[in-house]
């Protein structure tokens, strides 16, 4: 789901739930305004890791995250949900 939302003064307000590909968690729902992150939610997958990304994230651009992310593997894994993050910021 991709919802766009045009308010007063021209904000862009983007939400989405992106499936993951790889990892533990399988779903990540993500909340970008004007290209900065409010709010990332994680399903499945390592719960207090998962919810600290989240937190580390809001308030950060989404190129910056995109920048430190993308890549990061997890173990043996092509990927990790923080490199699935990046894929879905890719998006917006």
């Amino acid at each position: 789901m991709n919802a766009l939302k045009m308010s007063k003064g021209m904000v862009i307000t983007m939400k989405t739930s992106y499936k993951t590909k790889g990892t533990c968690s399988q779903m990540i729902d993500i909340d970008v305004e004007d290209g900065i992150i409010n709010e990332v939610k994680f399903h499945g997958g390592c719960p207090g890791n998962l919810l600290a990304i989240g937190e580390l994230v809001k308030g950060m651009n989404v190129s910056d995250v995109i920048n430190r992310f993308d890549g990061i593997k997890c173990g043996n894994k092509k990927t990790s949900c923080a490199d699935q993050l990046a894929q879905a910021l890719k998006q917006f």
